[in-house]
């Protein structure tokens, strides 16, 4: 399930500025020495951001749920492995195949807020918007740059699972989660963070697709070691996304601006995901 924040930081912001992070197993990336002076400061803010997203003065009023960027992306995103934004920045500008537009880094963050935090899309240019994004260049340091002309993901993200809707057993998804994951996330989906009901992540967003989730629910869960097997990961995401959660409508979540950058200009996707609707019935 998303997942707790129960094992110590990789990534320490030391008095010294110099925080090693690591990227993908057992391969190291480089040393990241924090710059000095306003970028430094600017980037240090956007780790704080990237943790506190909800509970921040400069980032609670754009989000109306429990989660925070933390919630999807533990050790402020750069652990090892599983959900790491280690590297994300040298993909962007990207092509998403979702809003139908090449978007950036800065996009792609922001249109978290609307999607997983079920909030309301900060400006571009704003505080929020260039301390996160800083933070995510940072992580990427010393990486190649690749864009991503499929869709917008780093080089090290997960693959989604595939999902043969006659074989999923939401049956076994509800044990499964009884006996691994409601210590966590309560066996009301309620728990830190939630999974399911107003609190979680909405209708729109990514982790609403089963592929997705199963797929995140691989690489990620239980923290400390990941060990589900693909049918279990499929029933689980099965199973939660089958539960109540917002729904999503994008002209309720875009600014006072309207800014977005897409050729999709609407878009309203109904909860629960689980079973999946027909084309053209979202």
């Amino acid at each position: 399930m998303l997942s707790r924040r129960l094992a110590p930081l990789a990534l320490v912001l030391a008095a010294s500025g110099i925080a090693p992070v690591a990227a993908r197993g057992a391969e190291e990336a480089p040393a990241r020495e924090l710059p000095e002076g306003p970028l430094g400061d600017t980037i240090r803010l956007g780790k704080e951001l990237f943790e506190r997203t909800g509970t921040h003065p400069l980032t609670r009023r754009y989000v109306k749920n429990a989660l925070s960027c933390a919630s999807c992306h533990p050790q402020a995103g750069a652990q090892a492995g599983g959900a790491t934004l280690v590297g994300v920045a040298a993909a962007y500008p990207a092509w998403s195949p979702r809003e139908k537009a090449v978007i950036t880094l800065e996009d792609r963050v922001l249109n978290c807020f609307m999607r997983s935090m079920n909030g309301q899309r900060p400006p571009n240019g704003g505080a929020p918007a260039v301390a996160i994004t800083a933070y995510l260049t940072w992580l990427s340091t010393g990486e190649r740059i690749a864009q991503n002309p499929k869709a917008p993901l780093g080089p090290r993200s997960f693959p989604k699972l595939s999902v043969d809707p006659s074989k999923v057993d939401t049956a076994r998804g509800a044990a499964l989660y009884a006996e691994r994951c409601a210590a966590c996330h309560g066996e009301d989906g309620q728990g830190d963070p939630p999974v399911w009901g107003p609190r979680s992540y909405n209708a729109g967003a990514g982790l609403a697709d089963a592929t997705k989730l199963a797929g995140f629910l691989k690489v990620t869960m239980p923290p400390d070691e990941p060990n589900l097997q693909d049918g279990e990961a499929v029933d689980l995401a099965a199973f939660v996304n089958a539960k109540p959660r917002p729904d999503f409508d994008l002209s309720r979540h875009l600014g006072p601006s309207g800014a977005y950058n897409a050729t999709v200009r609407e878009e309203r996707v109904r909860a629960p995901t689980w079973p999946p609707r027909p084309a053209g019935k979202r």
